[in-house]
């Protein structure tokens, strides 16, 4: 471990404190370093070493003691909320968080699944990497149809940001010239397989109105000089990413931000320093620093900066707000408005169907490709709006042949039966949705009035639930599916909705409860990220978001990171910071 890159106890004051080292605060440690800022990163939780501990990598299901299967027991005690996400096994687990640790609450008759990735790197190491651009119609939709405030920025704002990011990360995908999907500066996409260039065709003649794209992934499919500069290489299509990947063929902080911020020489970082709240000067008004407890002994110690950024996680961020008051801000800091904590919202991804396609015997696939096919939304405006709710979803999903694991539920014994389990099943398709949720007053987090965690930090009280809009949406885009692959000849048709079973969360992409905005009385944030209410501090990470549009917003935060630090930078040296 390089020892003058961590530290515990310090008197220097920085130029800049992250909090938070996953996909946002990764991005805002690079740029801020890269603009000669002496920078603090803090994290939470331990420290992960690109490539050495990535310790389930490589390894295959037999060489674990329940084939991959979490102990029931450990489950039970340790991952009872985390054991719901899809990445959860015995190979992943320890880039979890402990439930056990890290309680929170629920309103009665509401729940929320919150996923937890305490360490350097954070929720980078296990994310899904699907990379897509807003567009217009996503920044102008609350404007559009009176749910939301209005965002303050516009796809002009970001369009040069996202191309930034983009070609540090390098994202796979192809140009479609969609208005409602901007193209990217792409890496070659992964391949469709015979059966889906088939699908497309299908798709694309039964309704004139909807496109086949395959996913935008942050993978390098054939990487730039730039990227083997980083120490990265190309993707292998193993499709084992949450493992942690060693040829840093997907984005992570490990992989790519992290690197070029401690090439600067201007970062250090603080592991296991869960932040209790920010020290606020209410003379000068400005964040001074911020208080840590030690994430083991649970000592404490403050560290002192000039900018901070708050790039926690949607909830990790905002809970550091609350739990930040003064006189001035007794309901949390920067929180004149009174909004922070609310417009909590997530993906739903709650209907879908499958269906078994006839043929293409002779066709098969090379390795597990890590992304899939892809409809964007095509409800992508108030004109198209379905008749029965606002707003849309794309349908993500993909093809693949039963192999042995599917056919060992099949009748058999014996040689034939061994045999048969050999050869390749029938070719299946999947479709499934992914809609937007609408921006709620009521669907929102606050501080236990009672309870706290082990640090002596407030619990997060959460209260979210689907409105009638997302169930309305649902059911339809379980029927829509059903109908796409019906009109393809498809055998075996099968819907299903989920809505009343996943609560929010599930999708990992919470964003809201500090979201932007025009008007200081109504929002949290300015168009760039800052405080209305306080010039030095910063939000970058998805409570920012004033609505959760369609696409996955990973590829915004980062975008949104990028400019935000430019924006702080010029502020700082033209001393309006």
């Amino acid at each position: 471990m390089n020892e003058k890159l961590y530290i515990n106890q310090t008197k220097d004051v920085f130029d800049a404190i992250v909090v938070g080292s996953g996909i946002s605060g990764g991005w805002a440690a690079k740029e801020l370093c890269e603009k000669g800022l002496k920078t603090l990163m803090i994290e939470r939780g331990r420290v992960v070493e690109h490539r050495k501990d990535y310790i389930g990598e490589s390894k295959g299901p037999w060489e674990f003691p329940n084939r991959t299967k979490v102990d029931n027991l450990l489950v039970e005690q340790q991952y009872k909320i985390q054991k719901q996400c899809y990445a959860f096994n015995d190979a992943t687990k320890h880039f979890f968080g402990n439930d056990s640790e890290l309680p929170y609450s629920t309103e009665e008759g509401t729940n929320f699944s919150w996923i937890r990735a305490n360490q350097l790197g954070g929720k980078s190491l296990l994310w899904h990497r699907q990379s897509y651009r807003y567009s217009d119609f996503d920044f102008n939709a609350n404007k559009a149809d009176g749910h939301g405030n209005d965002w303050p920025i516009r796809y002009k704002d970001l369009s040069q940001w996202y191309s930034h990011v983009e070609k540090h990360i390098g994202v796979s995908g192809a140009k479609e010239n969609l208005p409602q999907l901007p193209d990217g500066d792409f890496l070659p996409p992964f391949e469709f397989t015979a059966p889906e260039q088939a699908f497309k065709q299908s798709l694309e003649a039964n309704f004139p109105d909807r496109k086949l794209i395959i996913g935008r992934a942050a993978h390098l499919t054939k990487p730039s000089e730039f990227h083997i500069s980083q120490g990265r290489g190309q993707c292998m299509a193993r499709n084992e990413c949450q493992k942690g990947c060693s040829f840093g063929a997907y984005f992570s902080t490990q992989s790519s931000t992290l690197p070029a911020a401690v090439k600067t020489n201007n970062l250090h970082i603080a592991p296991n320093s869960v932040v209790h709240s920010l020290i606020y000067d209410e003379v000068t008004n400005k964040v001074k620093g911020v208080r840590v407890i030690d994430n083991d002994d649970l000592s404490t110690r403050e560290y002192f900066a000039k900018v901070i950024f708050l790039c926690a996680s949607t909830l990790g961020s905002t809970q550091i707000m609350l739990n930040s008051k003064s006189s001035k801000f007794p309901n949390g800091i920067a929180n004149s408005s009174g909004v922070l904590g609310h417009y909590l919202m997530d993906h739903n991804y709650n209907a879908g169907a499958s269906a078994e396609i006839e043929g293409f015997e002779d066709e098969y696939y090379s390795g597990r490709s890590p992304t899939g096919i892809y409809i964007p939304n095509f409800y992508y405006e108030p004109s198209k709006y379905n008749k029965k709710f606002v707003r849309g979803y794309a349908l993500a999903g993909g093809t693949g042949r039963t192999d042995w694991r599917g056919k060992a539920w099949n009748k058999g014994i014996g040689k034939d039966f061994k045999k048969h389990l050999t050869q390749a099943g029938k070719w299946h398709i999947s479709l499934g949705a992914q809609g937007e949720m609408l921006p709620r007053y009521e669907n929102m987090i606050s501080l236990h009035q009672t309870k706290t965690d082990k640090w002596g930090i407030p619990q997060l009280h959460i209260n979210c639930q689907w409105s009638d809009n997302e169930k309305l949406m649902m059911e339809d885009a379980a029927v829509q599916a059903e109908n796409i692959l019906i009109k393809a000849g498809y055998s075996n048709v099968t819907r299903y909705t989920s809505y009343h079973v996943n609560a929010p969360g599930l999708a990992i992409h919470e964003v809201g409860t500090a979201r932007m905005g025009k008007d200081p009385a109504d929002s949290i944030l300015n168009g760039y990220n800052q405080t209305h209410d306080i010039p030095n501090l910063f939000v970058t990470d998805g409570a920012s978001f004033c609505s959760s549009a369609v696409a996955n917003p990973s590829l915004t935060f980062m975008a949104l990171t990028a400019r935000a630090v430019n924006y702080c930078v010029n502020e700082m040296n033209n001393h309006r910071i």
